[in-house]
C-alpha cells in the first residue's frame, strides 16, 4: 500500500510517503520554498516524496490530510457564536480564509497533487500526532498524550494505542477542548513577552533559564485542576477564543504588568526589564512542567500502560521533555522528532497504512530504530569554483574538516539526506569548537544574527556521552534526536561552555556511528586531537531562514553567514581561492 500524508494551512506544511508500512520520505515545504514555516499545500515536498519512491501520483492508494477541516470549521463557527457579539471582526476574517481555500481542501489537493478525489482521506488531528509517536517505535501498546494549541476541537488528549490483527486500536480516555489549551496559554505568554507565536516559543524556553519563578503564584491562577484530573483555563485572562490578534485580556496585564513590545530585542543591558521577562519565562516554564507531569500521571492511571507516546507542538519543549522522562511516571517516554504539525503528515500516513494493511502493523518487531534522515539527498558540485577543492577519500575529508575545527574555524556541514523535523542532527549543521571563550556570543551575533541569550546544542560521541552529561532518558532515545535536555557534568562545563546553558543544561544529540558515519569520523578525529568528544551542532541556516536543503542553499548560507568553511562531501570550500583543484588525495 502506497500512502502519502499531508499537513498544511496552519504552519509547517509537509508531506510524507509510506509504502507497505515503511517510511520512504518526509519533508517540510519550507525547505523547498525557503519560506520559514510555509503553510501552503506542500506541492514541492509532495513531488519530492513521490520522486524518492519512484511513483506517479496515480500510483498512490491514498493521500491523507492530517486533520478534518469541516470539524475545525464547525469549532470556529460555534466558538464565535458563543462569544457574540465579541470577536466579530476575527470571525469575519476567519470566514474569509476558510471560504477562500480551507473548506475546499479536497478539491485543492486533487488539483495540486493530480490525484483522484476518491483517494483523498482525512485523519483526526490528535490521532495523527499519536500515530507519529507510536508507529515509529517498536512497541505493541502504549499510553498516548497529545498537547498542542488546538486540533479540530481538542487541545489535549489522553489515550491508549495498540497494534492488533485489525491494524491499530486507538481509544481516547480523556480530553480537553478549545478554548482550554496549554499550548495556547504558552503561545499567549510568548506573544506577551514580545515574541512571534509559533516561532518564538523556543526562545521563551531559552530565556527561562536566566530567570527565577517569582511569577509562579500569579501564573498559577491561570490554570485549574478539574474533577476529571485534567485542567481548565481561567478564560477571563485570555482572548484567543474571540481574537486572532491578541491572546490575552487586560486582566492578564493587571496581573503581570505591561507586555513586552514586539519591537523590543531583549538583552541583559536592559536591566530590570530583561530580568522581568526572564522571570516571567521561568514561571511559565515551571507552570507547563507542572501541568505536563500531572497529565502524564493521569495518563498512567487511565491507561495502565508503562510506556508513554507523547506528541503535539508542546512536545517540542525539550526542557519539559527531559523532566518528564526523568520523573519515573512511565518506564519509557517516546517522541517523534517532528512533534508538531509537520509530523502530523507522517502520522496520518502511518495510521492510514496501519488500518488498511493490518498484517504489517500488527507486529512491533523493528530491525532498526527510527532514522530521521528522510529528506533530499545532498548532491554537491563545486567544479569550476576556485574556492573549492574535493576529495572522494572519506577519511581524508573527515581529517580536513576536523583539522579546521581544531583551528577554531566554523564549518557549514551538509551531507546525505536532510533531517526530518526542526533539529539539526548532523546532515545540515553548523559545527564549531565548544570550548573557545566567547564562542556562543560569536555564533549568535556574527553567524546566526539572533538573540544573545539563546543556547547552542552539542553533538557527542555515544561512547562518551555519560562521561560528559548526566540525566539521560531511558536508552537515550530522546537525546538521539535532541528532544530532551540533560545536565553537563561540572568537570566538563568549562570545556563545553558554548553548549552549556546558563543553568547547566544542554540539549544534546548523542551520535551513533550508524546514524551519521561521516560526521562520526569527524568527531572521532576532533576528539583525538583535543580530548573533547563533542562539538557545537546548530542548524545550518540564518535565523531568518529555514534549514538549508540542497547545495545551492548551503552555498548561499555559507556566504551570507561568513562561515569559515563549507564541507559538502566531497567538496570543501573556503572564501579564498585554492592553489589547486581537485585535491591531491582525489
Amino acid at each position: 500500500m502506497k500512502v502519502c500524508g499531508i499537513s498544511a494551512h496552519f504552519h509547517d506544511a509537509a508531506a510524507a510517503l509510506v509504502v507497505d508500512g515503511e517510511i520512504v520520505a518526509a519533508a517540510q515545504e519550507e525547505r523547498f520554498t525557503r519560506i520559514k514555516g510555509d503553510p501552503a499545500l506542500p506541492q514541492h515536498a509532495f513531488e519530492f516524496c513521490l520522486a524518492q519512491g519512484g511513483l506517479a501520483p496515480d500510483a498512490l492508494d491514498a493521500v491523507v490530510f492530517y486533520e478534518k477541516p469541516f470539524r475545525k470549521f464547525y469549532r470556529i463557527v460555534a466558538s464565535s457564536l458563543a462569544n457574540a457579539p465579541h470577536g466579530f471582526a476575527a470571525f469575519r476574517g476567519a470566514l474569509h480564509a476558510w471560504f477562500e481555500k480551507k473548506l475546499w481542501i479536497k478539491s485543492d489537493m486533487a488539483r495540486v497533487f493530480a490525484v483522484d478525489p476518491a483517494r483523498i482521506a482525512f485523519s483526526d488531528h490528535h490521532l495523527s500526532h499519536a500515530a507519529a509517536a507510536f508507529l515509529t517505535h517498536p512497541v505493541d501498546s502504549a499510553a498516548t498524550l497529545v498537547l498542542d494549541g488546538v486540533g479540530e476541537w481538542t487541545s489535549t488528549t489522553i489515550g491508549r494505542v495498540a497494534r492488533s490483527p485489525s491494524g491499530l486500536d486507538y481509544e481516547v480516555l480523556g480530553s480537553v477542548d478549545f478554548p482550554h489549551s496549554l499550548g495556547l496559554l504558552y503561545s499567549a505568554l510568548t506573544a506577551f513577552l514580545g515574541f512571534r507565536v509559533n516561532h518564538g516559543e523556543y526562545k521563551v524556553m531559552g530565556l527561562a533559564a536566566f530567570g527565577e519563578p517569582r511569577f509562579e503564584a500569579e501564573l498559577g491562577q491561570l490554570v485549574r485542576r478539574t474533577k476529571s484530573g485534567l485542567f481548565e483555563l481561567d478564560l477571563s485572562y485570555f482572548a484567543h477564543d474571540r481574537s486572532v490578534e491578541k491572546g490575552w485580556s487586560r486582566k492578564l496585564e493587571r496581573l503581570l504588568g505591561p507586555p513586552v513590545s514586539p519591537h523590543t530585542t531583549l538583552t541583559p543591558e536592559m536591566g530590570d526589564e530583561f530580568q522581568r521577562a526572564c522571570d516571567l519565562a521561568c514561571s511559565l516554564q515551571r507552570l507547563l512542567e507542572r501541568e505536563l507531569l500531572a497529565l502524564a500521571q493521569r495518563a498512567r492511571e487511565l491507561s495502565g500502560e508503562r510506556v508513554l507516546c507523547y506528541g503535539g507542538g508542546v512536545a517540542l519543549n525539550s526542557v519539559a521533555n527531559g523532566k518528564l522522562a526523568r520523573a519515573g511516571i512511565f518506564d519509557d517516554v517516546l517522541l517523534h522528532p517532528a512533534c508538531g504539525d509537520a509530523g502530523g503528515a507522517l502520522g496520518a500516513a502511518l495510521a492510514y497504512s496501519a488500518c488498511h494493511a493490518p498484517a504489517r502493523a500488527s507486529s512491533a518487531a523493528a530491525p532498526q530504530p527510527f532514522r530521521p534522515y528522510l529528506g533530499p539527498e545532498l548532491v554537491a558540485d563545486a567544479s569550476g569554483d576556485r574556492r573549492a577543492s574535493s576529495t572522494h577519500d572519506a577519511e581524508a575529508f573527515a581529517e580536513r574538516v576536523a583539522e579546521a575545527l581544531v583551528d577554531d574555524r566554523v564549518v557549514g556541514w551538509a551531507h546525505g539526506r536532510a533531517e526530518w523535523g526542526p533539529r539539526a542532527l548532523g546532515a545540515r549543521s553548523i559545527l564549531a569548537r565548544p570550548d573557545r571563550p566567547g564562542q556562543r556570543d560569536r555564533l549568535n551575533r556574527l553567524i546566526k544574527e539572533r538573540e544573545g541569550f539563546r543556547p547552542f546544542a552539542p553533538v557527542v560521541l555515544e561512547a562518551h556521552a555519560d562521561e560528559l552529561f548526566d540525566g539521560f532518558s531511558p536508552g537515550r532515545r530522546l537525546e538521539r534526536h535532541m528532544l530532551g535536555t540533560v545536565r553537563t557534568r561540572p568537570a566538563w562545563r568549562e570545556r563545553l561552555d558554548a553548549v552549556t546553558h546558563v543553568d547547566g543544561s544542554a540539549r544534546v544529540q548523542v551520535l551513533r556511528e550508524e546514524d551519521a558515519p561521516l560526521l562520526h569520523r569527524v568527531l572521532e578525529r576532533f576528539h583525538a586531537r583535543t580530548g573533547i568528544p563533542a562539538l557545537v551542532n546548530t542548524s545550518f541556516n540564518h535565523a531568518s531562514e529555514p534549514i538549508v536543503n540542497d547545495f545551492d542553499d548551503a552555498l548561499r548560507t555559507f556566504e551570507r553567514c561568513r562561515l569559515d568553511l563549507l564541507a559538502a562531501y566531497p567538496w570543501i570550500m573556503t572564501h579564498e581561492e585554492t592553489a589547486a583543484q581537485p585535491c591531491a588525495t582525489d
